[in-house]
């Protein structure tokens, strides 16, 4: 009788675009550091590689890019039957419908307590509806106000009904930081989520290459449809 235990599963095979980058530099080591993956490539001008060069060994692209080079990235990976979640944001997500071939999972924030904050003040926005979003970011960061601030004044509005107007900062120093406050009769209320570090987002982007393929639906917007 063998000792031999049930055959593993082959290891998902991860592709980055944007593998030269801070967040970029971070999901290879996250991806090569995790059980299940492989990181199959790393596509980056700064590589002298493109998306066409890696998708064709990959089960799933990660994309943390430039808004203009994103979704030609995810057109370009779902034709070869390739999921894609993507960690870019500042592009119209509209432009994303009616791909097939393959699952999209956009996340404008992939910390968990990130997705944890936007739950809470959804929830908080149908009882105070008066509120204000402050988002912080490093002074590199292209796009304002951020993919999180706008998706949690999306989930707000749609509790309360009620537009969430967003201030945007960015100096260095700074990772990436948002607090929701509420006003009401008397009191105030304050939401407040801090990345100290971009290792806060990897557990989410782990999930999400875990789980894209089984979607029920593409695109999704949101890791909070994973938890």
């Amino acid at each position: 009788m063998s000792n031999d235990g049930p055959a593993s599963a082959d290891p998902i095979r991860v592709a980055v675009a944007g593998a030269a980058g801070r967040m970029g530099t971070a999901v290879c080591e996250a991806v090569e550091g995790a059980d299940g993956l492989t990181l199959a490539g790393r596509a980056d001008p700064a590589l002298g590689t493109s998306v066409a060069d890696v998708v064709g060994d990959a089960d799933v692209l990660v994309d943390f890019t430039q808004p203009e080079s994103a979704l030609p990235n995810a057109r370009e990976a779902v034709a070869a039957g390739v999921h894609v979640v993507i960690g870019t944001t500042g592009f119209d997500l509209d432009d994303l419908a009616g791909l097939s071939g393959a699952n999209v999972l956009v996340a404008p924030n992939f910390a968990i307590g990130a997705v944890l904050m936007m739950r809470f003040a959804a929830e908080a926005a149908a009882l105070m509806p008066s509120a204000e979003i402050v988002e912080l970011h490093h002074d590199k960061k292209l796009d304002a106000p951020s993919g999180t601030a706008a998706r949690t004044a999306e989930l707000m509005k749609d509790s309360s009904g009620n537009d969430v107007p967003i201030h945007s900062v960015r100096l260095p120093g700074l990772v990436a930081h948002q607090e929701v406050i509420f006003g009401g009769t008397g009191e105030t209320l304050t939401i407040r989520h801090d990345a100290l570090d971009r290792s806060s987002f990897m557990p989410g982007v782990l999930l999400a290459i875990r789980r894209v393929a089984a979607l029920p639906t593409s695109p999704v917007v949101g890791l909070e449809n994973l938890l």
